[in-house]
């Protein structure tokens, strides 16, 4: 397989060799995009034992849970996937954002809690039961944007002290579609709608969800119920 090399910098085929060969369980931080799905292939295609988590941007979506629920069964997991609060939407919330006059001083009030990416892998270590030492995978990739690249010649894709590693870095955009192909797994309607997976509420997104998936669009709403403005700025 054609990939992108550094030098100096471990490939990441030599990446999954070793956590293979270690033989313990690695969390994934899955977002249901193209590049963490290509990790968590490549990942069991190397033998590895993967304990995926998702990290959801609004509660209850539908076309993120079923799409969840789809790829538990794909990879055959012993129960659905592990899904927890993203770090945006107590952010979002926390600043207040498309919000209502009314809701602010409840929100405030609450004082939520504002977790760290670091945070949330140690929360999920401690749910499963495994040891601080154990890797955290994700599907970052060089060739994403020249700063990604730049973040992995400088710093490589394992970091040390947050037992994080980037297992398929030097993967191009054609090794991800491909690996996806070949294993015959559905990507998420994200990708018809968007063109990439859900990650935010401008009107990239909610223009799409407000035509395909109205309920989620509601839903979207319920939490942030003056994010519509935005289409109507695109309006006029």
């Amino acid at each position: 397989m054609p990939v992108i090399e550094i030098e100096g910098v471990t490939p990441s085929a030599i990446l999954r060799k070793e956590l293979a060969e270690a033989g313990k369980p690695v969390l994934l931080s899955f977002s249901r995009g193209k590049d963490s799905l290509a990790a968590w292939l490549a990942l069991r295609d190397a033998g590895v034992q993967v304990i995926p988590y998702h990290l959801y941007l609004i509660p209850g979506l539908r076309f993120v849970e079923e799409s969840l629920a789809y790829m538990a069964d794909f990879f055959g997991c012993d129960g659905p996937i592990l899904n927890l609060p993203h770090p945006s939407l107590y952010r979002w919330l926390n600043a207040l954002t498309f919000q209502p006059p009314e809701r602010c001083h409840v929100i405030e009030a609450a004082k939520l809690p504002e977790f760290t990416y670091r945070e949330l892998n140690d929360l999920v270590r401690r749910h499963y039961g495994l040891g601080d030492d154990s890797w955290v995978c994700d599907g970052v990739r060089a060739a994403d944007s020249p700063n990604r690249r730049m973040a992995l010649k400088s710093h490589g894709p394992i970091n040390a002290n947050a037992h994080t590693q980037k297992v398929v870095w030097d993967w191009r955009k054609a090794d991800v579609i491909g690996a996806i192909e070949t294993a015959g797994v559905r990507l998420p309607p994200d990708y018809l709608w968007f063109g990439r997976s859900f990650d935010g509420l401008d009107r990239r997104f909610l223009a799409k969800l407000k035509t395909y998936a109205p309920e989620d669009y509601q839903r979207v709403l319920d939490w942030f119920p003056l994010a519509d403005t935005d289409l109507y700025r695109a309006d006029l």
